[in-house]
């Protein structure tokens, strides 16, 4: 996870796992709406996972 996708994790959660899919989107998307920290925390964890 590069310093930048971090740093718009925490901006705006939902453009930083845009390309992970539809899905984790979605879900970052709803969670961002709901209240700012939950939709931060699976971002960050979204991108961690990844590949």
């Amino acid at each position: 996870m590069s310093f930048f996708r971090a740093l718009l994790a925490i901006l705006f959660p939902p453009l930083a796992v845009i390309d992970k899919g539809c899905g984790s989107f979605l879900i970052v998307l709803l969670l961002t709406g709901c209240c700012w920290v939950p939709g931060v925390l699976a971002a960050l964890i979204i991108l961690n996972k990844s590949n």
